[in-house]
Order: C-alpha cells, then sequence, then structure tokens
C-alpha cells in the first residue's frame, strides 16, 4: 500500500520519533537491572524513577502512585479484582454497560464467583445514568469501576461529581483512563479517583507498558506476587525500555495538550463534511461532552465492514468499535446500550485522531468516502425502496 491515512489511533497510536530515541539505549547499553545493588543498575533505577515522575506529572499525580504494569487490560484486572478482594466477601461492584472488555470481563469473573454486580445503564448520548449509580450506592459497600472516556464514542463521563457520589457513599471508585490520558487534562489533585488505569500505546509510547495509578492510603491486593518490584505492588522485572519510552510519551503529552483545539477542529470539518455529503448519517453519542480525537458515525443500510474494506482499499484505516473485539461481526455494545437504531448500529465507523493527523488526510477522507456509502447503499437490501 503507498499510501496510509492512519485514523484509528483509538486501537493505536504510532510510537513518537522521539519515544523510540529515548528507549534505544537500555537494550544494549544501559540493561542494567533496576533492582540491582550495583551503579550500573542503579542508574537504570534512576531512568525508571524519573519516567515514573514523568507520568506523575501528566496525571497530577504523586509518583509514588504509579505503578508500572505491561497494559491497561493488566492495569483494570489489578484495580478491579484487587480492591475488591481487598473490600471483603460483602462488596458491590458497580460498573456501566459501555465499559471496555478489559473492565467487563472481570466484572464478570466476580459475578460468577457470588459477588453482586450492577451495570448502570447510559442515555441515547452515552451519558452515564447518575440516579441509577446513586440508587446502587446505597445497595452496600462498593467498588466502582467506570471508564472516563469511551474508547468508542469518545464521550466524557463527569468523573468528578462521579467521585463525589461514590466517596459520599464510601465507596472506592477506579477508572479505566486510557482513553483520556493525554486528550483531556487531568488533575488527580481536583478529580479523586482512587484507582486509574492508562495504556502507553493509546499516548505514543509502545505496546507492551502500562500504569496503574493508586491512591496513597487505597487498600488493593496485587494481582502479580513474587518480587519486591513496585514497593510490592506488582512483582516482576520493570521492563525498563517500555517505561522509559511511556515516561517520555507522557512528558510529551502534556506538552501537547494545547494543540486538541486543533485536533477539535479536524474532527469537527470530518464530521461536518460526512454528515453533508452522505444522506442518513448521523454522529453517535454527546457532541459536547466528548474529547476532541473521536468521531463515531452511523451510515444507516450498510454494513460497517463493508465500509472498512473498501476504506482500507484505498488506504484509510478506521474502525467498527473497540479493537479486541473487531474480529466479532456482533453490533457494538456500547452503541447498543445507548439504543442506536438497528439500522444505524451495523454501519458504525470510528474516526479517531491523532497530533499526527493532517488536514490533507482529513480532506483525502472527505472525497474518499462518500462514494463509497453511495455505492455500498446502491448494492443494499436494507435502503427502503
Amino acid at each position: 500500500m503507498s499510501r496510509v491515512i492512519y485514523l484509528d489511533n483509538n486501537a493505536t497510536t504510532m510510537a513518537a520519533p522521539e519515544v523510540v530515541e529515548a528507549m534505544r539505549p537500555f537494550w544494549s547499553e544501559r540493561y542494567g537491572n533496576p533492582s540491582s545493588m550495583h551503579a550500573f543498575g542503579g542508574q537504570v533505577h534512576r531512568d525508571v524513577e524519573s519516567a515514573r515522575a514523568r507520568v506523575a506529572e501528566l496525571l497530577g499525580a504523586d509518583p509514588g502512585e504509579i505503578v508500572f504494569t505491561s497494559c491497561g487490560s493488566e492495569s483494570d484486572n489489578t484495580a478491579i479484582r484487587g480492591a475488591a478482594e481487598a473490600f471483603g466477601r460483602r462488596v458491590n461492584v458497580i460498573t456501566s454497560r459501555v465499559e471496555h472488555p478489559a473492565v467487563l470481563g472481570p466484572c464478570q469473573d466476580l459475578a460468577e464467583h457470588g459477588v453482586t454486580v450492577h451495570h448502570i445503564p447510559v442515555d441515547a448520548a452515552g451519558q452515564l445514568d447518575l440516579v441509577r449509580l446513586g440508587e446502587a450506592l446505597r445497595e452496600g459497600p462498593a467498588v466502582v469501576s467506570v471508564m472516563w472516556v469511551n474508547n468508542e464514542t469518545g464521550v466524557i463521563f463527569p468523573m468528578e461529581e462521579i467521585a463525589a457520589m461514590v466517596h459520599a457513599a464510601g465507596g472506592l471508585l477506579h477508572t479505566d483512563a486510557v482513553q483520556a490520558a493525554g486528550k483531556i487534562t487531568i488533575d488527580l489533585q481536583r478529580v479523586p479517583v482512587d484507582l486509574l488505569s492508562l495504556s502507553g500505546h493509546k499516548l505514543h509510547a509502545p505496546k507492551g507498558v502500562g500504569v496503574l495509578y493508586i491512591r496513597r492510603g487505597t487498600r488493593i491486593k496485587p494481582l502479580l506476587l513474587g518480587g519486591h518490584q513496585e514497593e510490592n505492588r506488582r512483582a516482576g522485572t520493570e521492563n525498563v525500555p517500555y517505561i522509559v519510552g511511556l515516561g517520555r510519551a507522557c512528558e510529551m503529552a502534556r506538552a501537547h495538550l494545547d494543540d486538541l483545539p486543533r485536533l477539535a477542529a479536524m474532527r469537527d470539518r470530518l464530521e461536518q463534511g460526512l454528515l453533508a455529503t452522505c444522506p442518513d448519517s448521523s454522529v453517535n453519542g454527546d457532541r459536547h461532552q466528548r474529547v476532541s480525537t473521536t468521531l463515531n458515525i452511523s451510515f444507516e443500510y450498510i454494513e460497517g465492514e463493508a465500509i472498512l474494506y473498501s476504506l482500507s482499499d484505498v488506504g484509510i484505516c478506521a474502525s467498527s468499535g473497540s479493537a479486541c473485539s473487531s474480529g466479532s461481526l456482533e453490533p457494538s455494545h456500547v452503541l447498543r446500550a445507548m439504543g442506536v437504531p438497528f439500522t444505524a448500529v451495523h454501519g458504525s465507523i470510528r474516526f479517531s485522531l491523532s497530533r499526527y493527523t493532517t488536514d490533507e488526510e482529513i480532506d483525502y477522507t472527505l472525497a474518499a468516502l462518500p462514494p463509497i456509502v453511495k455505492r455500498l447503499r446502491a448494492m443494499s437490501p436494507f435502503v427502503p425502496k
């Protein structure tokens, strides 16, 4: 393929060149074990702690509250399972119907082992039903896990208000912030979540490294045992090159927060252009409370998979939903929870931008997609006659 227009950054991002360069020495030059007693390993330990400080700065946290993991899924599992186990057998778990499978999976496993799990619905805009959340919180001690930003629609949950509700009820709050880090300003001094998950490959670090933020004083059982690393919170020799890369990526994400309005303008231009040139199309999710990098749009009467294959043929990369479940022909659980009509839910496409997205790439997509939609509808048996 001679040209790639990459608009699938919610699935994964390119590792920034500066990140790759920062990682380079740690494979063959500065390869010491950071837990070693000698000076060679001690220098590497200082590099790990420098990366920890950079992650903490992006989140408005203390470096001692940052635990390095292998990915966002590990962080989610550790947070939910570890907090539930620390709470004891009588705990309730509360989550939403639109969470990533990395949250829904451990919640389902806990339910199969006798834990009461509440799934809070969302409205047509994808916003959490806070009345139902309040009702669930009144049923007893709770571990709550709700995402900060939805991976399919980009909708932002009101995390400060949610945190106040959870803590007023004596609960503990975890948020999957995988799609929030670097896309909104996060200040954990102002928004007092107890646990937060982050994934490196969503913000231009490599795949295979993540973070679990654990607010000081929060009770949680570790998922991985057998080593003293990460202050006994996560066993296993640290993945130093990737940790260093994540630290550099977080530093760059913090520096580029001022670039978000430019991305929002490109996202809006793509949205408005497609709505104007593709009849029977609609935007999914809250068009005000969403990140600047995500557009989820439905094209009625045609299949999203057919659109994606046609886009791929002209070099455009997009998605029909969560990358972790994109191999399934089942419609998006997020859009179903929002009540998106059957004729639209199957034809939903997610475009997700990054700071490397250009106006030229948006123009190319605006020129390429309308003829694809028109051609596919001409072949569709579902278009009203």
